[in-house]
């Protein structure tokens, strides 16, 4: 028997497959990651009959909501995945112009971002943005005491899942103080604290930053650094309803016949002729003023907080020793469900959608806010159905 009948019968023979050659898996191309990474925001769509939107109880969904929009400003990436967009979801609708802002608004290229651009442009200087964006990615290691905030990041997911909290537009004075949560680019991140705080140039405050990413880096990056990649693609995470709740209460109750006034809480009813809004039965607005209700409310026909028409004043309450605002918040938080869901057209014809406004019975607004000062509303919410305060 020759060598190559041998060496046949010893292949042949082997049950284990000791002696099988397995090839090394292929590492994918930075293109297959790419068309990867568009599918799963393509079987959202099938699963969903919907874009993924910016969902602010869902970071998964909030995640593909960011990565489909920065796919369609990548002229690029977008012309390569052109045969995999089966639903045209890469493609940018167009939007009906009817005003100014509508035109900012569908800016898509940002080529009116700002009204310099263009004027101090230096071919060999790097542009700002890409120094902020370098200052933002680049300065990020691994976060070596990790494990003691992992569980602050989970209550965080839960929380917004629940609806505790929210993601909201992100605003500059959000920056003001440590120990807010952010997200950036679908990334959940705490700004533990703020070193050397100063005014910069711009007379803006500044400082070195210790930041936690939910991914288990961290970061010093400067505090403006953040404040500009956030405003580009941004959004804050509200406190803890529950808890801001029983903080407020807290400090309510421990007033006295000592403390000073600090504002009042109002109730009004629209006196508006729209028959959209009068024919609305139980409409009223919750808001809180740090000056008589009366002066805030007489230019009430030109203002779309007060739905472009006059108001009744029904209740005023008056507070001691806190900040109204938390009262009002208080309030809103218990009846959210309520809320007017109305657009309200300006002098300008401009578009508002006013907020404090709830359909809900005056009884059971005096109720709630009584229930407050016992300290007993944590027991209870509002049931929208039956028009009634019930217990949890």
């Amino acid at each position: 028997m020759d060598k190559a009948q041998v060496l046949a019968n010893i292949f042949a023979d082997d049950d284990l497959g000791i002696l099988a050659i397995k090839l090394a898996a292929t590492p994918r191309t930075s293109d297959e990651r790419l068309v990867a990474s568009f599918q799963e925001i393509a079987d959202f769509y099938m699963a969903n009959d919907r874009e993924p939107e910016a969902n602010q109880s869902d970071i998964t969904e909030y995640q593909l909501h960011a990565r489909l929009n920065s796919l369609r400003k990548d002229v690029d990436k977008a012309a390569s995945l052109e045969e995999c967009d089966e639903f045209d979801l890469l493609k940018v609708k167009e939007k009906e112009i009817n005003s100014i802002d509508d035109i900012f608004d569908d800016d898509f290229l940002d080529i009116l971002g700002g009204d310099d651009e263009g004027l101090f442009d230096f071919e060999h200087t790097p542009k700002q943005k890409d120094i902020n964006k370098t200052d933002f990615v680049a300065q990020r290691k691994q976060c070596k005491d990790f494990d003691k905030y992992k569980q602050q990041f989970k209550d965080i997911h839960r929380d917004l899942k629940a609806g505790r909290r929210k993601l909201i537009p992100y605003q500059e004075k959000q920056l003001n103080e440590a120990g807010n949560y952010f997200v950036h680019n679908g990334i959940l991140l705490y700004l533990e604290t703020i070193n050397d705080l100063a005014k910069d140039r711009f007379h803006k405050a500044d400082g070195r930053t210790k930041i936690i990413f939910e991914n288990g880096t961290e970061s010093n990056m400067k505090l403006r650094s953040l404040g500009k990649n956030l405003l580009k693609n941004g959004k804050a995470v509200t406190v803890n309803t529950e808890q801001y709740d029983e903080d407020f209460l807290k400090t309510f109750n421990d007033v006295t016949n000592e403390d000073d006034e600090t504002g009042f809480i109002y109730v009004l009813k629209s006196n508006s002729v729209n028959e959209t809004i009068a024919s609305i039965i139980n409409l009223y607005k919750i808001g809180y003023s740090k000056s008589d209700p009366s002066e805030r409310i007489k230019n009430a026909e030109h203002e779309p907080t007060y739905l472009m028409a006059s108001v009744s004043i029904v209740g005023v309450w008056q507070c001691f020793n806190m900040n109204p605002q938390k009262f009002e918040q208080l309030l809103h938080n218990f009846f959210g469900k309520t809320c007017l869901d109305l657009d309200v057209f300006d002098d300008n014809g401009k578009r508002h959608r006013p907020q404090e406004w709830f359909i809900v019975p005056i009884e059971a607004i005096n109720q709630a806010i009584e229930m407050i000062i016992s300290g007993v509303i944590v027991n209870y919410r509002y049931d929208q159905e039956s028009e009634i305060i019930v217990l949890r």
